[in-house]
């Protein structure tokens, strides 16, 4: 699985910087850094939605279950990340 957090303009202002760090001690924290590649991405179009992060790479059960072969989750920031993660990444990540 594939994290791409958004570091256009309008994401970077409102934090993505931050949310890409939090994500590295997240992943680090419940040991899915081999299973998940987390990189930066220019506009992923959704500037008025706070940061947005785009999954793909997405294992195929994962991709029976959206029907969608990604996934955009919108307004993260250092506060709400973890919380994000446990609730919306986390489970995807064990249907691999």
């Amino acid at each position: 699985m594939n994290i791409k957090v958004c570091v256009g303009s309008s994401c970077h202002l409102k934090g993505s910087y931050d949310v890409i760090e939090a994500f590295k001690e997240i992943l680090k924290k419940y040991d899915v850094e081999d299973l998940v590649e987390l990189q930066a991405s220019f506009c992923l179009g959704y500037c008025a939605q706070g940061v947005t992060v785009k999954l793909d790479g997405l294992a195929q059960p994962v991709v029976e279950k959206l029907g969608n072969d990604e996934l955009f989750l919108h307004s993260f920031n250092k506060d709400n990340i973890e919380e994000i993660f446990v609730k919306d990444i986390y489970p995807l990540i064990n249907l691999n």
